[in-house]
């Protein structure tokens, strides 16, 4: 009976592994290409552009200052005595 379970499981994992290869895999492989193919577009339109010419591309993303950061503690110089008398320590 074990061994029947056994064969079983791995029946069904090696038919969803052929299902995702068959339709999922496709999927992701058109995603990535074409995500590539959109990287390379910019690059080769950014490095072909006319002299003098100007392009501002905005890419929103988090705000980086944030105010729970910390404290801000003003620090002041402290002149040692010893050094004004030319002693090291």
């Amino acid at each position: 009976m074990q061994l029947l379970k056994t064969i079983l499981i791995i029946i069904i994992v090696f038919y969803l592994f052929r299902l995702i290869a068959r339709y999922i895999f496709p999927l992701w492989a058109k995603y990535f290409i074409r995500k590539t193919q959109q990287k390379m577009e910019k690059e080769y339109q950014e490095k072909n552009k006319k002299e003098g010419e100007i392009s501002i591309d905005y890419a929103p993303g988090k705000n980086s200052i944030t105010d729970d950061i910390g404290e801000y503690i003003d620090f002041k110089e402290i002149k040692n005595e010893n050094k004004k008398n030319g002693e090291n320590e």
